[in-house]
């Protein structure tokens, strides 16, 4: 229901800003003093409400008024927008897709300050500001309106269809601008005050917004923007797998790459050597980072944006895949008082997520934790983050000096990369810490070859080593177009099954719909193989004995492999038989 403003007086914003909030409703004429001194008595009785919610409680405001108090107590004004006209200049600064995720309207552009004025609904929305200050490269001067006429505006301005797929048409204005068209087969030939104006087009900047939000809608863990000889190519990756994107005209490779710096806080004039930087934001009031890397290529600057998407990532072990009897391996696991844990598998298997989800299940206030990470992808609640820079010398294993003088419990290093890190950590277990590490091998018992390979010794591997764990990430069929069906002998074969061992099992594979985008897949989940060092396993080393070796000694102590897991996970039609054996090997 929209805010009836003429029962309110709406004094300067001067008179109102860092007021406290009783006095800001006495000023608008909402409340009385008396009114304000008995909630105030009634906040104090109650312990941590704040006023204005004892006002709206008691029945004194509406929550849309205490929304407009808070704002001015901020500097910010209140607009009525009902039946406002909006002039088209303000309205092609912001793209629907844009004004949709962030709840704003533009409501005029002001060129000479470069400066757009906004409409949001909540004071507590103050971060699209800075959102689309970074994104639009504007000064923001935002004002406040009630959610009724927000919603109407919205729909009149921008209607659905309008906040779909629209990337087409910007691609087909971009092919109209006479500007960024000059810019054809010059690429290396641009100077610095032509890559700062093509960084601030306008189309450039709409065609960037609406990649960037449209990946974070489909939850895609990285944008690639690609230069190639003869095309310029955009693609985003989705549970592990690329798809390609509608490609625009090869000569705006430089406006891009130029705005994502800007952005990011790069040298924008910087183009024969990697760089790699971030852009913060708050899409749909959720946090997303993401990292970018910039590295040159024959053809111009290709550039990778990894989307971390903090509000999609749960950190909780009990949700990674872990069967029942491997969750309670794992949990023992890392329960030790001490010893090193690794995790390994090759890059984007979700190693992080695991290692992140093991230090929230032990992150408590009597444990001391810090982390070396290169880079660091999530802030932890609680734990010591530590980002590596090779570059001025910070490595691994320096970092991993001082950090044991830091008195910790537990530590996390990133990644075990040489025999220094390694010997580090092994001496870090042994004095009472518990070290969790990553490492890039197939499987788990691989990864003692690995080690050896490093130049660890023997005897320091089985006096440190508890346990290895190698995982895989699958992608889950899709729930909503999830089909039973017959898999091929071919299929049979790859998973080296006979009729006779499927008999009474039932397959299922995603036909595609539109909540997976016709994929037959929506989300992933890991597969784990978990080898827990003991007495034989501890010999085996000792005698360097081969990685077959080791592997048979460790399903002799209960260790389920990869292709187990995915079987398993086949049978529980959690996933198909394409993705085990996409992801999973058979061992000889």
């Amino acid at each position: 229901m929209a805010v009836d403003t003429n029962t309110m007086r709406l004094p300067p914003i001067e008179q109102l800003k860092a007021r406290p909030v009783g006095r800001v409703l006495i000023k608008m004429g909402l409340v009385s003093r008396e009114q304000v001194h008995e909630c105030l008595r009634i906040q104090k009785e109650k312990r941590g409400v704040k006023i204005g919610q004892v006002m709206v409680e008691k029945g004194l405001i509406t929550a849309e008024q205490l929304q407009i108090a808070l704002a001015a107590q901020r500097g910010i004004e209140y607009v009525n927008i009902d039946g406002m006209m909006i002039p088209p200049d303000a309205l092609d600064k912001v793209p629907a897709q844009m004004a949709r995720s962030y709840r704003v309207l533009p409501l005029s552009f002001s060129a000479g300050a470069n400066e757009l004025t906004i409409a949001i609904d909540t004071a507590e929305n103050f971060k699209a500001i800075d959102d689309i200050q970074t994104l639009t490269g504007l000064k923001i001067k935002a004002k406040i309106t009630d959610p009724g006429s927000l919603d109407k505006a919205l729909n009149r301005f921008y209607p659905e269809k309008a906040a779909e797929d629209n990337i087409k048409d910007l691609i087909a204005e971009i092919q109209g601008d006479q500007f960024l068209a000059e810019f054809e087969g010059r690429n290396q030939s641009i100077d610095l005050e032509d890559l700062k104006e093509l960084s601030e087009s306008n189309p450039v900047k709409k065609l960037l917004n609406l990649v960037l939000l449209q990946a974070i809608r489909d939850k895609a863990s990285d944008i690639h923007f690609e230069p190639f000889e003869n095309e310029y190519r955009m693609r985003y990756r989705i549970d592990g797998v690329l798809y390609e994107m509608v490609p625009p005209p090869k000569y705006i490779a430089a406006a891009l790459s130029s705005r994502i710096k800007v952005m990011a806080n790069l040298d924008i004039a910087e183009r024969r050597l990697p760089q790699d930087g971030r852009i913060s934001l708050t899409v749909g009031g959720k946090p997303v980072d993401l990292r970018v890397s910039v590295l040159p290529t024959m053809f111009g600057e290709s550039v990778v944006l990894r989307i971390l998407d903090r509000s999609q990532v749960s950190f909780d072990l009990e949700k990674l895949g872990f069967r029942p009897e491997e969750l309670e391996t794992f949990q023992r696991l890392i329960r030790k008082p001490n010893g090193i844990i690794i995790v390994t598998g090759p890059t984007g298997c979700g190693k992080t997520t695991t290692l992140y989800s093991a230090l929230s299940a032990l992150n408590d206030i009597e444990t001391k934790i810090i982390t070396t990470e290169d880079p660091v992808e999530y802030d932890l609640d609680g734990v010591i983050q530590v980002q590596i820079r090779s570059d001025i010398g910070l490595t691994f294993a320096r970092c991993l000096r001082s950090i044991l003088r830091q008195d910790p419990d537990i530590v996390l290093v990133g990644e075990i990369r040489d025999l220094e890190t390694a010997r580090i950590a092994a001496q870090a277990s042994l004095t009472g810490h518990l070290v969790f590490t990553t490492l890039h091998t197939n499987d788990a018992p691989s990864s003692i070859a690995r080690l050896l390979d490093l130049g660890v010794e023997p005897y320091l591997l089985t006096a440190t080593l508890e346990g290895v764990v190698a995982q895989r990430l699958v992608r889950r069929i899709c729930t909503f177009c999830k089909t039973e069906y017959e898999p091929t002998d071919d299929q049979l074969f790859e998973l080296q099954l006979t009729r006779d061992q499927i008999k009474g099992r039932k397959f299922y594979y995603g036909r595609g719909c539109s909540r997976c985008n016709n994929t037959g897949y929506k989300g992933r989940i890991a597969i784990f193989e978990i080898m827990v060092l003991n007495d034989e396993i501890r010999s085996l080393i000792m005698e360097k004995a081969s990685t077959n070796v080791l592997r048979v000694a460790a399903q002799k102590a209960g260790m389920r492999l990869l292709r187990e897991n995915g079987l398993a996970a086949i049978y529980d039609g959690i996933t198909t038989i394409d993705e085990v054996v996409r992801e999973t090997i058979i061992e000889g």
